[in-house]
């Protein structure tokens, strides 16, 4: 395809933004009078209707939802334009970081629009791929995806796991290296790895649903062994809690069949571990970590009996230790100390330890010696992100990839780990001509007086006169960090005009478990702060204004939007909560949501109930208050964060705005949490762009 220009596309776009609103008429939504008494506390929920999804009245109302939604977004006059430029910009060619096993070499692959990436198949490095496995090929629609893949550790059969429609169950299913197919097919599996063992593997599922699939609640977590051949109703069950119901439980073989490690967690931070010695005919696990989930245990790899944890176990900013088995009490060593930057992981490659690290949230690498010394650092290109660090144990070959706000992926090989010497093996190549853009770093003052850092990405030459639009975005949440990456959609706002920022709010894990910690429970608010002193700090220093100002984020993100845009409705122009948690009292009552109770609390303790009634997006949106333009994006397939919790925000929504400002959801089907596929996801961007670039008053080609 031509190469074109940012310009040309621009172009292509040349359209001033009307000065006049789009009418809207909200669907009548039905209230009833339900209401939940918590402790002595009464709590109107008149939209409970709403969580029922597959009643018919909840399936006429997001009929009647989207055709308004729709019916708005069709009326701005450059949507199909946007849609176009999307298309052409995304449509360059993707390519994964190389994995190898034995003497092949697996590879994703997209040609530019593919709705799923292609995993290809190598006989050499750069022998000529040919494709093992096409899952565009397995639905019409092409939202039919691969999650996790797995060779097994003779190299003869691969594991992979297959979702439809965007959902979170997957399938196991199982190939031969040949391509074959084989019988076996593993069902109602929920974030679970394939871990091989002999002529099997292990893995974590549930039974099956009783209820709706996509909503009720999911307990019992139980671990299996599969034997290839059989079919899964002979599965044998090796762990089971049934005095715990909420739990995730997962088992790891190491590769040389030595132990079986058990992590056991009660949500999403914290876990302990157990280990099983295989080679000791009638051992059972034996526990090596505190029996509570006051810290992370993540295996990353064995030397014989010595098994290397990553860990931060007195250690907020984690450090890499080993513990030996077999020789009287399990004993703990430290390998990698705990320094000034966060380890976020560890990777074994030969007898390497490569380590990333976090400095100011953006990722440095390390190689170590096995035994932790011999600190060699991996030159990074400034601030980015490293990634998909791949390699093995016995293997001396390295790969790795480097991204940042202004560039795509770049895939780094390392041919011998014992003289590490760096070379670009892929270089992403964009159908494009991007300008130039400026990646700055800036420190903001916090309600508190803390610190919090934000990455601010313009183009070149972009003037500080408080006129121009700009979006940021933030999560906040699960110990998860923001790092910088790139983004083909985010592209169409920068290239017209738009500053895009990224605020690293503490909940995250940018500085390890006390930044994490500070943004949890009992001071969840500090995450709603962080943020809107972001934006705050972005209007105070002219990148831009309150009438020019979007907030984003997704899923945490989604409640930290909510949040924010209900406390500080005159701070912004527009508003994209996308799969939010919107109901702070129920989030725990559907499928995974009680795993996040770590995060969260949980209105079921009273002093977490009034805390989280304080801040719940959905109980504190006011009537006759003018809030943002709001688009509320969700889909009928996510089943992490119901849509229910976006369906009773937006009627609430709808029912309280005043002034013009639209208050819409656009609810997609056979979506997740997250666009399924290429072309839903250009489907979503477009209409996220239109939406933001009209009300934000944004002119195309200037």
């Amino acid at each position: 395809m031509k190469k074109l220009t940012i310009i040309t596309i621009i172009f292509l776009l040349a359209m001033n933004s009307c000065e006049t609103s789009i009418p809207v008429k909200y669907p009548d939504t039905a209230k009833t009078g339900h209401v939940d008494t918590y402790f002595g506390t009464e709590v109107p929920d008149p939209y409970r209707w709403l969580e029922d999804d597959r009643s018919d009245s909840t399936a006429a109302w997001v009929t009647a939802e989207n055709e308004v939604t729709f019916g708005y977004l069709d009326k701005i006059p450059y949507r199909a334009a946007i849609r176009e430029a999307l298309t052409a910009i995304w449509n360059y060619p993707k390519e994964g970081v190389p994995a190898k096993y034995g003497d092949k070499y697996f590879v994703y692959k997209n040609n530019g629009l593919q709705n799923q990436s292609v995993l290809y198949l190598l006989d050499s490095l750069y022998a000529a791929p040919r494709v093992f496995l096409d899952p565009n090929t397995l639905s019409d629609d092409g939202t039919t995806r691969v999650g996790g893949v797995s060779v097994s550790n003779d190299n003869k059969y691969v594991g992979y796991t297959l979702s439809a429609g965007g959902s979170d169950w997957q399938e196991i299913h199982i190939k031969d290296m040949s391509g074959n197919d084989l019988p076996d097919v593993i069902k109602w599996v929920k974030f679970s790895g394939i871990s091989w063992l002999n002529d099997g593997f292990y893995y974590s599922g549930y039974d099956a649903p009783k209820g709706s699939a996509l909503s009720e609640q999911n307990q019992f977590n139980k671990v299996y062994y599969h034997k290839l051949g059989t079919p899964q109703a002979s599965d044998k069950l090796v762990y089971s809690d049934p005095e715990n119901p909420l739990r995730y439980n997962r088992a790891f073989a190491t590769e040389d069949g030595r132990f079986l490690i058990l992590s056991v967690s009660g949500g999403t931070d914290g876990n302990t571990l157990a280990v099983k010695p295989l080679k000791k005919p009638g051992a059972g696990f034996i526990p090596i970590t505190p029996a509570n989930f006051d810290h992370e245990f993540i295996p990353v790899e064995n030397f014989d009996d010595d098994i290397y944890i990553l860990t931060n176990h007195d250690a907020p900013r984690y450090k890499l230790m080993k513990v030996t088995i077999g020789k009287g009490q399990p004993q703990w060593e430290t390998v990698i100390p705990e320094n000034e930057d966060v380890l976020v992981s560890a990777t074994v490659t030969g007898d390497k330890i490569i380590a990333e690290y976090l400095h100011n949230a953006y990722s440095q690498l390390f190689l170590f010696d096995k035994d932790g010394k011999g600190k060699t650092a991996l030159e990074l290109s400034g601030i980015g992100s490293a990634g998909s660090i791949s390699g093995k144990k016995g293997e001396n070959e390295l790969f790795y990839s480097f991204t940042s706000y202004a560039t795509p992926a770049v895939i780094f090989r390392i041919a011998d780990i014992r003289t590490p010497t760096p070379e670009v093996y892929k270089e992403t190549q964009l159908n494009i001509q991007p300008g130039k853009y400026v990646t700055e770093q800036v420190w903001y003052e916090s309600k508190d007086g803390t610190k919090v850092p934000m990455f601010i990405v313009y183009k070149e030459g972009t003037p500080r006169n408080g006129k121009n639009p700009a979006l940021l975005y933030g999560y906040g949440g699960f110990n998860i960090s923001m790092t910088p990456s790139f983004s083909i959609a985010n592209m169409l706002f920068l290239e017209n005009g738009g500053i895009y920022a990224v605020a690293n709010l503490r909940g995250g894990g940018e500085f390890g478990s006390e930044w994490h910690k500070a943004g949890t429970k009992l001071q969840k608010q500090n995450v709603f702060d962080d943020f809107i002193a972001a934006a705050e700090y972005l209007i105070k220093e002219n990148y831009t204004s309150s009438q020019k100002l979007a907030i984003r984020g997704g899923s945490n993100g989604g409640l930290l939007v909510g949040a924010c845009m209900t406390q500080r409705p005159e701070l912004f122009k527009v508003a994209l909560p996308a799969v939010g948690v919107m109901d702070m009292l129920r989030f725990h009552k559907f499928t995974v949501g009680w795993g996040w109770v770590d995060d969260y609390g949980s209105s079921d303790n009273e002093e977490e109930f009034r805390y989280l009634l304080g801040y719940s997006p959905l109980h504190n949106i006011k009537a006759g208050v003018s809030y943002p333009a709001t688009l509320i994006t969700t889909a009928d397939h996510d089943d992490r964060v119901v849509p229910a919790h976006s369906f009773k925000f937006a009627a609430a929504l709808q029912a309280a705005q005043a002034g013009n400002n639209p208050a819409l959801i656009r609810i997609d089907t056979m979506s997740g949490h997250g666009a399924s596929s290429t072309t839903k996801s250009i489907e979503e961007y477009t209409d996220l762009w239109a939406f933001t670039f009209y009300n934000l008053g944004m002119k195309f080609g200037e």
